[in-house]
């Protein structure tokens, strides 16, 4: 196989980018890319360490940021399974880049910045959910925010409401495969839901 391996041979092979694509980027938050964020209950992170590159979505029943200004935004890392990738990455290298999903829409928002951890107990406080807070809070500082191109999305037919994931292994099963059956699979796919909902914040 014969690899692309300079940026010249990329670039001609694609060609100039559309004027519209480079148009949409803006530098800060804006109005209308506000309303979007607001809107936005899920994204996926994107972060880079030592080890590698690393992808995690995080939710929210809410906007799953908080803009503290134009320049900047606060991600609550609510309970989880304590891996911490993300966080890791990001003590270590600050590049982060996010991409914002509205059920049903086409489109997506896309932001690159960099990322700082922090535990400051103000910024912890504007999240309390009835007494819980999430353990930190990553704080991320726009460099570029624009819209994504909604082909991927279409082609995909994310938002056709169909269910595709009945024949799909449960997670309980790939942990009973991977321990060659040393995991209670079975048990643990019985009492997510259970567990979920008490660990939800």
């Amino acid at each position: 196989m014969k690899w692309i391996d300079s940026i010249e041979t990329l670039e001609a092979l694609y060609g100039e980018p559309g004027e519209a694509s480079l148009k949409k980027v803006a530098r800060r938050m804006t109005p209308e890319y506000r309303r979007w964020i607001e809107a936005s209950r899920f994204c996926m992170i994107s972060t880079v360490g030592p080890e590698g590159a690393d992808g995690s979505p995080r939710g929210d029943d809410g906007p799953v940021v908080l803009e503290l200004d134009v320049h900047t935004l606060a991600l609550p890392d609510w309970r989880g399974n304590n891996r911490i990738d993300t966080l890791r990455n990001i003590v270590r290298d600050p590049r982060i880049a996010l991409m914002f999903l509205i059920p049903g829409s086409s489109n997506a928002v896309r932001i690159n910045g960099e990322a700082r951890v922090t535990a400051d107990a103000d910024l912890l406080a504007r999240f309390d959910r009835n007494g819980k807070q999430p353990r930190s809070v990553i704080v991320i500082r726009i460099q570029e925010i624009y819209t994504q191109c909604g082909r991927a999305i279409l082609r995909s037919r994310l938002w056709s409401g169909e269910d595709e994931s009945a024949d799909l292994p449960t997670v309980g099963q790939i942990l009973s495969a991977m321990t060659e059956g040393d995991f209670d699979g079975e048990s643990y796919d019985r009492d997510w839901a259970g567990r979920a909902a008490q660990t939800m914040w």
